[in-house]
Order: C-alpha cells, then sequence, then structure tokens
C-alpha cells in the first residue's frame, strides 16, 4: 500500500479535447484520480556515486515508474524547467537487450599473446566477431490503445505537477501512437501551450515495396504557460562551394567533410540528425534497445533551459538525456522501472566522472526484474496452486480453499498496467466472476491494492452470490510476500590474498542458476551441427561488474572501487576505459568490507566480506 498520497493543485482540465477513448471520461475517475492524489511509497537511497560524506545531492537516477517518481518529486518540493520522455511507442513489439559472454578470464594471458601479435602487424585488435550472445526483453511494447492512453494520461498529469511555471516538455513518438497523444497533451497543457510538432526524419533501416518508408519520428513540444526558456538553435547547411550569398550567416569551410556550410536556424524538420551509432566515428552505441543519439538531446536541451536548470527523463532508458544534460552544465533526474537501464545509466555516467543518488522506490518492482521467469516461477510457488482448470483464460490458476476449488487471478507481470491493483483493474476481476458460475470464492493475488475502500464497496455493490445464495468472498494474497523465493541469488566462491600492499580478491568460481537456465534453453533450440554457447566450469565469463565497498558494512553502497568488463573482456575501472582483460581479480588499497557482484544479466549480489 502507498504511505500516502501526493495531493494535486492543478487546475480543472479545461476539456478543450474530445477524449472518447479513455475510460476516465466514461467512469469520471480522471476527478477522482486528481483528488486522490499520486501514490507515494517509501524510497531507500541505496547509492552515492563520487561523492563524500552524506551532503545531498541534486542529481537523482530513480528505480521505479514515473508516476512514483513524480509523488516522491511532488512531496520533496522539486520542481523542474524541462522534461524530455521517451515513453513507450505502442509498437506493438517486444525489446530485447543482447546480453554478451566475456572472455574466460582464466585465458587472460592467451587473450594478451593474441593481441599483441595483431597489434605488432597491423594495430588492430582481438576480433570478437564470434562473441557469445543471448537476449533478454528490458520491456514490453504491447498495448491495447485504451491502456496506453490511460496509462499515459496518468503519467503526464503527474509530469505536470513537478513542472516550474516556465518549464516545457517534449514527448518523442511515432505514427503508432502519436496522433492520440497530441489529443492528450492537449487537454492537459491547453492547445495555446502547443509549440511545435518535431519531424526527426532520418535515412537508415529498410524500405517498403508498398508503401513510403516510415524514416521519421514526431516530437510534441509543450509548455506549461505563455512564459518559458527558448534559446534559437542552429544547424549546418552544406553546399559544394561558397556562393557569399549571406551576410547574415557567413560559410565556413569544413575540412572534416570537405564542404562549405553556414548555419541556418532550426526549423521543425530536423533532417541533419544522425541515428545513435550511425555517423562515422560514432561511439556512443550502448546496446540499448531504442536508444537516441546525443546530437538530438543537445539540441532539446540547449533549446529549452539554461545552465545551472533541472533537465529530467522519467523513461531513462540508456541514459542519453541526463548524460547530455550533465555535459550541458545542467543538473539531471531520471526515473526507469527496468534495472538494466539503471545500471546502463549509472554505468554511463560513472565514465563521465559525475555525481549523483541513485533511489529506489518500494512498490514491489523487482517482481518486474524477469517477469517472464517470474510468472514461470509463479505457478509453481504460489501455495496450493494449479494451472490445469476449467475456469477461462483469464484466470492464471485455481487453488483449492477448505474443499472448495476457487479461481486465481494473478497479474500479467508483462504488462505494467496489472502492477497495482485498483478499482479500474478490479472491475475487470468483477466482470469475469460474474461469468463463472456455483464459485463461492475467488483468489486475487496482487503486487498492491490502492484505494482498498472502494474496492470494497464495488465487492458490496456487484452483491454475487454463489450457487447457494451466499455471497462470494474475494480473497486477497501480497505477491510481494513471495519476491525471496522467486529471486534465485547468484553464488560466488573466492579467495583474499594480500600483494604489493593491495588487498586481492581472487573469483574462483560464480554460479547463475537463471543464466545458466537461459543458456540451456538457448542451445536446446539449437541444431547438432550448430556452435552451443559453452561455459567454463567457473563460470566467470557470466561477470560484467564488481564493486568493493570500503566504507559502509550495510545500507548506503559506496562504490570505492569498481570494475567493469565490457563485451570484448576489456576494463573499465572506476569509469575509465582500458585495454586491459580482467584477470577474474579485484584489488584494493583499503580493507574491503562488502563486495557487489553484477552478472551479465544485471542480476546484482551483495556479500560481506569475511574477515
Amino acid at each position: 500500500m502507498p504511505i500516502k498520497y501526493i495531493p494535486y493543485q492543478i487546475k480543472p482540465l479545461k476539456g478543450q479535447a474530445v477524449l472518447p477513448f479513455l475510460r476516465y471520461h466514461q467512469q469520471n475517475t480522471a476527478k477522482d484520480f486528481q483528488l486522490k492524489g499520486i501514490p507515494y511509497f517509501g524510497v531507500d537511497l541505496v547509492e552515492k556515486v563520487n561523492q563524500s560524506g552524506d551532503k545531498a545531492n541534486d542529481n537523482l537516477v530513480i528505480h521505479g515508474d514515473c508516476l512514483n517518481a513524480c509523488a516522491y518529486l511532488k512531496d520533496k518540493d522539486i520542481k523542474v524547467d524541462l522534461v524530455y520522455i521517451d515513453p513507450p511507442f505502442a509498437s506493438g513489439a517486444n525489446y530485447a537487450k543482447k546480453i554478451f559472454i566475456r572472455q574466460n578470464p582464466k585465458l587472460v594471458a592467451k587473450l594478451e599473446e593474441a593481441e599483441k601479435k595483431l597489434k605488432a602487424e597491423a594495430g588492430e585488435e582481438v576480433d570478437n566477431s564470434e562473441l557469445q550472445t543471448l537476449e533478454e526483453t528490458m520491456y514490453g511494447d504491447i498495448w491495447q490503445k485504451e491502456d496506453y492512453l490511460n496509462w499515459l494520461y496518468e503519467r503526464l498529469l503527474a509530469i505536470k505537477e513537478v513542472m516550474s511555471e516556465t518549464a516545457s516538455i517534449y514527448v518523442h513518438l511515432d505514427w503508432h501512437i502519436g496522433h492520440y497523444v497530441k489529443v492528450l497533451l492537449d487537454e492537459i497543457f491547453g492547445e495555446e501551450n502547443f509549440r511545435n510538432e518535431i519531424i526527426w526524419g532520418y535515412r537508415t533501416g529498410g524500405t517498403s515495396k508498398n508503401t513510403f518508408a516510415k524514416k521519421h519520428d514526431t516530437i510534441l513540444f509543450y509548455s506549461k504557460s505563455d512564459n518559458y526558456n527558448f534559446n534559437t538553435q542552429y544547424y549546418r547547411s552544406y553546399q559544394e562551394k561558397k556562393y557569399n550569398f549571406n551576410e547574415k550567416y557567413p560559410e565556413i569551410y569544413d575540412e572534416g567533410v570537405g564542404k562549405w556550410y553556414h548555419n541556418s536556424i532550426c526549423r521543425d524538420v530536423w533532417e541533419d540528425l544522425y541515428p545513435v551509432g550511425t555517423e562515422p566515428g560514432n561511439t556512443e552505441r550502448t546496446d540499448y534497445a531504442t536508444q537516441k543519439p546525443e546530437v538530438l538531446l543537445e539540441r532539446i536541451i540547449k533549446a529549452s533551459s539554461n545552465k545551472g536548470m533541472t533537465v529530467v527523463d522519467f523513461f531513462g532508458g540508456s541514459g542519453v538525456a541526463v548524460k547530455v544534460a550533465n555535459d550541458l552544465d545542467r543538473k539531471f533526474i531520471t526515473s526507469d522501472v527496468g534495472i538494466n537501464a539503471i545500471q546502463t545509466i549509472r554505468d554511463r555516467l560513472v565514465e563521465s566522472g559525475v555525481s549523483f543518488d541513485i533511489l529506489k522506490i518500494k512498490d514491489g518492482i523487482d517482481l518486474f526484474r524477469n517477469p517472464q521467469q517470474t510468472m514461470d516461477k509463479l505457478a509453481s510457488i504460489i501455495p496450493g496452486l494449479t494451472i490445469k482448470h476449467e475456469f477461462s483464460d483469464f484466470w492464471f490458476g485455481a487453488m483449492v480453499d477448505k474443499g472448495v476449488v476457487c479461481p486465481c487471478w494473478v497479474p500479467n507481470l508483462l504488462d505494467k498496467n496489472q502492477a497495482i491493483l485498483n478499482p479500474a483493474l478490479f472491475s475487470k476481476i468483477l466482470d469475469e466472476t460474474v461469468k463463472l458460475e456455483g464459485v463461492s470464492k475467488v483468489i486475487v493475488c496482487s503486487i498492491d491494492i490502492v484505494e482498498i475502500e472502494e474496492i470494497n464497496k464495488m465487492i458490496k455493490d456487484y452483491d454475487l452470490r454463489d450457487s447457494e445464495g451466499k455471497s462470494v468472498e474475494f480473497i486477497f494474497k501480497d505477491l510481494k510476500e513471495l519476491i525471496d523465493l522467486l529471486v534465485s541469488p547468484d553464488s560466488i566462491e573466492y579467495k583474499i590474498t594480500q600483494k604489493d600492499g593491495k588487498i586481492v580478491i581472487s573469483f574462483e568460481r560464480f554460479v547463475s542458476d537463471y543464466l545458466m537456465q537461459k543458456i540451456d534453453e538457448f542451445n536446446s533450440k539449437k541444431k547438432a551441427s550448430q556452435k552451443k554457447i559453452e561455459i567454463s566450469d567457473e563460470g566467470l565469463e557470466l561477470i560484467e561488474y564488481i564493486s568493493i565497498d570500503s566504507s559502509n558494512v550495510k545500507g548506503v553502497w559506496k562504490s570505492d572501487h569498481e570494475i567493469k568488463i565490457d563485451k570484448k573482456g576489456y576494463m573499465i575501472v572506476d569509469g575509465n576505459k582500458t585495454k586491459n582483460f580482467w584477470d577474474g581479480t579485484i584489488a584494493s588499497d583499503k580493507k574491503p568490507l562488502r563486495l557487489k557482484v553484477r552478472n551479465i544479466a544485471g542480476d546484482e549480489i551483495i556479500l560481506s566480506i569475511e574477515k
């Protein structure tokens, strides 16, 4: 349950737009939502990055949903100056991250010898073109249109609450849903505060024989009021030779591309910005699906904020917005529900030497770490549950309670809309219960419940009866109580020695049941002639990141020394990239108190160092 609700202070919706597709307008819950407020959950400070002492930091990375992040900011009276969001596009696809199996550190001498030979011959790096890879779904983008719009509507209302009066918002979408979202934005921010529909065009990707190729995204730009920040932006307009036709914007010769250019004022069509990783020499790629280029965010942030202002991205993804904000001397806040996103953002900012706090919203989000895996496990660990039943597909399974067979509803963790049981979602459960015959009890599992009084009132109003005329009983179960059973921690074997005045931790074995299960599933689909993924007995190839905390024995994590192993096996040491392979050890000048190890899928384990 939320600790409390953060009340809204906004004016009533203006009703300028016709929104027949929103359930809010059919059930009048928009008003209820505003009166109730934003659900506020507990928040833990989990790590202070590049900071000393307990000094608070304005830069925040929040592991949690946009809605709950807004509740936290509003509760702390934090106002922001620019919002950029790149939410799911309702594209009907799932987005996966490639998981790269690292090099076996036990072979580091062999790898270093091969690299020395290549460098001596041609100045090249070791060929990693045959890296072993897996895939893991980062987030699902499969929605019913109405559900998506309701979901985004709530979050846009909450975002407006934390924007300063001079703030602006940029909403990045494409052809799937952008035209509907513009209607939402007209209603929430007012048609008079619509500033631009920006078309970001690009030429990468495939073509179509049956339609014009879809080669642009749409970015909707709104301000909160008519008093907002805006700085004119320019782009380079290239030409083959010098024309001397514009004294205001003199022509300059770019030796890098061998052409003349002059600076032109940006219009609302942007075709001069490359998608990430496609521009020659670009090194931004983080292997994160839907990553956007830094030049795109640079234009937006420069246009609608000034130095020292606070830039926010509530769908942080690869961290491009906050990384660029920091580069441009802005403060930043970002949030994301995905642990992979939080880790990608964290590591990217560490490489930039940025100071920030990492917060975690305590709303049961761990259940969404690997949603499909969790759903599979739920079938076996919920006491008394069987997934073989005679009820409709709406019901996850059946349970026997005191000799009575009960249908059991479990949230679909692949659908973030089902994260919290609210009256709108419970209404669907009631509608399906009505269709059942002779049922006296219904089991409803949830991660959290809001507006329980309203839900109890709905049960009373429906007045459902079993075959004997008795009221149907609804039994609620909390899935958060099962988190410890759902998460199978990795195991680590190591030894500690001293060498050259340093304390050395040597990893001897690493076991991840989850990853080995994924690898076994992957290999089982391969034909006999196809190459399968092989993991050494030590399993150290499954480690991506190691951190030592020499400051705290518990509580907030402080990384006093860390190593990240990139997909080619090279080490990034305390944010600094190297061309050295990891040898299976980490050394510290100070006595390590705790050890954190992250596997290649993003799961982390923290161990107290044995004395």
